[in-house]
């Protein structure tokens, strides 16, 4: 474990000053890896947050090139961009605000071949992708390795929320057994929507690793910007869902990690 330098206890002292938090919560953070699927509208802007926090290592996966209709969300893009692969000038571009935390970048999309290599190396998994063959093969790594997950997707002007400890919560698989319409014909959006649910996104990663307050544990949020009514549901725990049930996770030689990450 790396301690944290005096540069860095400048740089996050506004944080550090939070009640409940101090220098053990900044100390948790440095030594935690967390994984970011789409490194999107959404995905960046929650992995924009985790490094000005002070994640120590973030991993963004994404493949395929950075498109000009993707210009109105990608914070971390800028127009001599476009055409080339969104993770490279992702990662340049949190470096450059941040030069403390290590960012690696892996142009690909989540696969069966290498998701388990992935979520293994995580302490926290932001499933930000853009369709349900990704989420569902994350939720599944997730389950199979005890690693948390904090779930966010949107539609239009709607977002939803949650979090996902394997074990001990419903898992996407319980939460949407049908997938929406939405994730298979596409949708318009506005930045400030998926910046939104970034930023809760990026705060529920910070709740898992620190401890500081409470994460959307058996909860799922759901948000209709365009009235600014939010609200919470408990969404059905499955005992029969062929991902996360008892069945289901010995057959598949499940692990669960205590309590929420686990640090030395």
């Amino acid at each position: 474990m790396q301690r944290l330098t005096s540069t860095e206890l400048e740089r996050y002292r506004r944080q550090i000053m939070l009640p409940g938090f101090g220098e053990e919560s900044q100390q948790r953070l440095k030594d935690s890896t967390v994984l970011v699927t789409g490194v999107g509208g959404l995905g960046a802007t929650a992995a924009l947050y985790l490094a000005v926090a002070g994640v120590g290592r973030l991993i963004l996966l994404r493949g395929g090139e950075l498109r000009l209709d993707d210009m109105n969300r990608q914070v971390l893009m800028t127009h001599d961009w476009v055409g080339k692969p969104r993770v490279f000038k992702a990662k340049a571009t949190l470096e450059a605000i941040n030069p403390d935390v290590q960012i690696d970048s892996i142009c690909e999309y989540v696969t069966p071949e290498n998701v388990d290599d992935l979520v293994q190396t995580a302490d926290v998994v932001l499933d930000c992708a853009h369709n349900f063959v990704e989420r569902d093969l994350l939720n599944a790594a997730c389950v199979r390795w005890g690693k948390p997950m904090v779930e966010a997707a949107m539609n239009d002007m709607e977002a939803y929320l949650t979090t996902i400890v394997p074990g001990l919560t419903p898992c996407l698989s319980c939460i949407f057994p049908e997938k929406p319409e939405w994730d298979k014909r596409g949708f318009g959006v506005l930045g400030a929507v998926s910046g939104t649910l970034a930023c809760l996104t990026a705060l529920e990663a910070i709740k898992l690793i620190t401890h500081l307050g409470t994460p959307l544990l058996s909860q799922l949020l759901t948000m209709d910007l365009s009235r600014a009514e939010f609200s919470k549901r408990h969404p059905y725990h499955d005992p029969n869902c062929p991902v996360c049930s008892d069945k289901s996770r010995r057959l598949a030689g499940a692990e669960r990690e205590e309590p929420y990450c686990s640090h030395s």
